[in-house]
């Protein structure tokens, strides 16, 4: 753990934050109208990277005044050990610019694991100790807000308008039809093949599968043609990579868990037994108990396990972030003798592209990234909380300079308009990829924005997957069966 306290004290003003004078309404900036969303494609996010410059100081300082003199606490996943220098970097570069930019607020600042920052947030809620502002995974805000522990917040409260923000990720902070975060940086994923694999199976190299009927045909050419799986499957139950993998296929066939893809969702309405969910999960059959080209091993792969084939020129496709690339370098650079030869000529002829759509065009992707919230003053150490304080450090955070620096490593800004920056030019002329996945924002999808999104989406459906995948049921009795254990979690019986 870390701890970093800000530099200059100039004394404290601590304003009380109670539910009713949270967050008063800021002018905004309105950024987003110089972004147009209906172009967003790899060529656009490259056209319009560097064409504007922003002044984070001064447009916070127009939300909150730069000499206001305050306390903010903060908990957040900063960069630790295993991350690159430049999320050191930028995380340093950061703090410094806040505290120039406001150098009378103190900030009292925990960088904690992602794995220890859930639970230690829980005991901190009980014992009325937690943070006035945390930043927790995509939907990790949904259990706090249901529980009553996390105050209102809108982009209009720091300044900033929901035009500032993907659609998608707005969704995912909404619970009851309250808005109670901000999207700080927000990822998507991609469809990866190897170019070679595909050239010597009888297929174009350069293009990849378009629908998801395409992703079964050209795996079951690749298997029969060079006798290697040519779809890395992940099944593995209760592990987070299996639905972050399969929903796509789901979402573009017309199903979903609930209806989370709809543009409007209500998460009551149970979708994962339609017909669109049905063609999705059929045809993961079909790759691993028809064709037999997934890996045999795909009922306990993740992600983790496809890279070791990939980069033996064993695996044909797979999905995965713009990090997969770099993985893939490292791998290759570390292989000896005629492996690395291998693995030098899977770098080489590693491409990615769009995820595949559905029957009807429909292309979808899982919208994952991270949000800011503003924790209620009685749950808060001491009962207080700073309001200005807490409006300076979300406005700063998530302005378009620092929500794009700060997401350098393998995300991108959640504020829309730090893809015009010359942070996103740079980012884009140094992450290989970079492109793609982030062409693919536009058609994200949040899991469903409740409690039991967890149990759901890591638990039935892979079990799910695996009752079909197995033969242990058909796949409309698996779909089924998944159906009434979503039915009973809604209805908050349980279902498991």
């Amino acid at each position: 753990m870390q701890t970093r306290t800000g530099r200059r004290m100039l004394g404290l003003s601590v304003a009380a934050l109670t539910a009713a004078t949270m967050l008063t309404t800021a002018t905004s900036a309105a950024y987003a109208q110089s972004v147009d969303l209906s172009k967003w494609s790899p060529e656009y996010v490259k056209s319009i990277a560097g064409t504007k410059q922003f002044d984070a100081a001064k447009d916070c300082g127009a939300v909150v005044p730069n000499d206001y003199t305050g306390r903010v606490s903060y908990w957040y996943t900063g960069p630790f050990e295993a991350d690159p220098q430049i999320a050191h970097d930028m995380d340093k570069a950061f703090w410094d610019a806040f505290h120039a930019a406001y150098p009378n607020i103190t900030t009292d600042v925990q960088s904690i694991t992602y794995n220890e920052l859930l639970d230690k947030f829980r005991t901190a809620l009980l014992g009325n100790a937690a943070p006035m502002v945390i930043r927790l995974q995509i939907l990790g805000g949904v259990e706090f807000a249901a529980k009553g522990y996390l105050q209102p917040l809108k982009p209009e409260d720091v300044g900033y308008t929901a035009a500032d923000f993907w659609p998608g990720a707005l969704k995912s902070v909404t619970y009851e039809g309250t808005s109670y975060g901000l999207p700080t940086n927000n990822e998507t994923m991609a469809l990866i093949w190897n170019a070679k694999v595909f050239k010597d199976a009888g297929l174009d190299p350069e293009n990849p599968p378009k629908t998801w009927d395409d992703v079964v045909a050209y795996s079951k050419q690749i298997h029969e043609k060079l006798g290697i799986p040519g779809y890395g499957l992940v099944a593995k139950q209760n592990a987070g990579n299996t639905p972050f993998r399969f929903m796509p296929m789901m979402w573009a066939y017309g199903g979903g868990a609930l209806d989370e893809a709809s543009a409007d969702p209500s998460y009551k309405t149970v979708e994962i037994n339609n017909a669109g969910s049905k063609a999705a999960l059929q045809a993961a059959y079909q790759m691993y108990a028809v064709d037999k080209s997934a890996p045999t091993s795909a009922l306990t792969n993740t992600q983790g396990e496809n890279q070791a084939p990939f980069i033996a020129g064993k695996l044909g496709m797979m999905i995965a972030h713009p990090a997969e690339y770099a993985k893939m370098t490292d791998l290759a650079s570390k292989a000896t003798g005629a492996d690395k030869a291998v693995a030098d000529d899977v770098v080489a002829n590693m491409r990615y592209g769009l995820l595949p759509t559905g029957p009807d065009g429909k292309r979808a992707v899982v919208f994952g990234g991270s949000n800011i919230h503003v924790v209620k003053p009685e749950f808060v150490e001491g009962g207080k909380s700073d309001e200005q304080a807490v409006k300076a450090l979300i406005c700063f955070w998530d302005s378009p300079e620092w929500s794009t620096k700060l997401a350098w490593v393998g995300s991108n800004p959640g504020n829309i308009n730090g893809f015009m920056t010359d942070a996103m030019k740079q980012r884009l002329e140094t992450i290989k990829f970079l492109d793609v996945t982030t062409s693919m924002l536009p058609n994200g999808i949040p899991f469903p924005v409740i409690p039991e999104a967890p149990e759901i989406m890591n638990i039935i459906v892979p079990d799910m997957m695996q009752n079909a995948l197995t033969g242990a049921m058909t796949v409309d009795q698996a779909a089924d069966d998944a159906a009434k254990k979503v039915e009973a979690i809604v209805a908050g019986g349980g279902g498991i």
